[in-house]
């Protein structure tokens, strides 16, 4: 498992965990074969990824909001979220069952049925982030299914924030995908469609890592062969993702300042054919700073459409 930060500079990998099945748990002999640290146990993916979410902010990682696939669940994933006051969207699968404590709408089944139920005029065709052919767009869906106050799930916290169904269909051939979402009120859904578009990203990091950086070129038997070969294989890649976001700087303006005149001293005496330009160049722009909306921390942080993606 890997979890990749995404901001408007660029992405890279910041985290990784090795998912062990109970079959591998279950068996102590072949966990010590592996030389597997005797405190680990079994852990469900969306476990691990809680732990991942728990460690980048201990670090104090700057991020607003956290994208995730159908394969890491929610309940546990979304409880912890809401407390670490941080926006999701979230995958789910068509079977989910979604219930509206809304008095402007009322819905309550699938996520299959109540997109099935929906107006031609509840659909937005949106993009959801450039690809390498433009503009990746879907129609787009939004419900708010209830309004909570923050401070429900962490006493740190305040403002109100909104559980909603995000529903986005293909162009060509219809077909859906749903996810579950949490944000501050009146977030609109081009944002949400944004964020879950930036999980394209982890995509894009697979594919480099693995055709430029061997991420899958190893055949490691041990614990700790597969933690040094994968965190090598992300430090490269988070080099890379550095130099490629500095190379794309535009160059610092250079501006030649008028030629000062000044006397030379001659043997012949003074020549006002002596003279010397001075040409002043500029100091080389600084680094980029980086920022994000979502610092982490107590009260209420909103969520902006540039805010900084913690995807997996």
């Amino acid at each position: 498992m890997f979890a990749a930060y995404v901001s408007r500079h660029g992405h890279a990998f910041v985290d990784r965990a090795l998912y062990l099945p109970k079959a591998w748990t279950d068996d102590p002999a072949r966990l010590k074969a592996a030389h597997v640290p005797p405190e680990v146990a079994f852990a469900t993916k969306p476990r691990l990824a809680v732990q991942m979410i728990g460690r980048a902010i201990a670090a104090e990682v700057p991020f607003a909001w956290v994208a995730a696939d159908t394969v890491y669940g929610v309940g546990e994933l979304e409880m912890a979220l809401r407390r670490a006051g941080r926006g999701y969207v979230l995958g789910v699968n068509a079977t989910h069952h979604f219930h509206s404590w809304s008095a402007a709408l009322s819905v309550s089944g699938t996520a299959e049925e109540i997109a099935g139920a929906l107006g031609a005029s509840e659909w937005r065709r949106l993009s959801a982030g450039e690809g390498t052919k433009g503009a990746r767009l879907h129609d787009w869906a939004y419900l708010e299914l209830a309004d909570l106050e923050a401070d429900e799930f962490n006493k740190a916290l305040s403002g109100t924030w909104t559980r909603g169904l995000l529903v986005r269909r293909k162009l060509a051939d219809g077909e859906c995908a749903y996810f579950t979402t949490w944000c501050p009120a009146g977030t609109g859904a081009a944002t949400l469609a944004a964020v879950e578009g930036r999980r394209w990203a982890i995509e894009d990091s697979f594919e480099t890592a693995k055709n430029e950086l061997g991420l899958d070129h190893n055949e490691t038997r041990s614990w700790h062969g597969w933690h040094r070969h994968v965190s090598l294989v992300m430090l490269a890649f988070a080099m890379m993702a550095s130099i490629r976001h500095r190379a794309n700087q535009p160059p610092p303006s250079q501006t030649l300042q008028n030629p000062t005149r000044r006397r030379l001293p001659s043997s012949a005496g003074p020549s006002r054919n002596c003279a010397a330009s001075r040409c002043a160049w500029p100091k080389p722009a600084s680094s980029p700073h980086w920022s994000s909306p979502g610092q982490p921390g107590g009260g209420h942080t909103r969520p902006a459409h540039s805010a900084h993606t913690f995807t997996g």
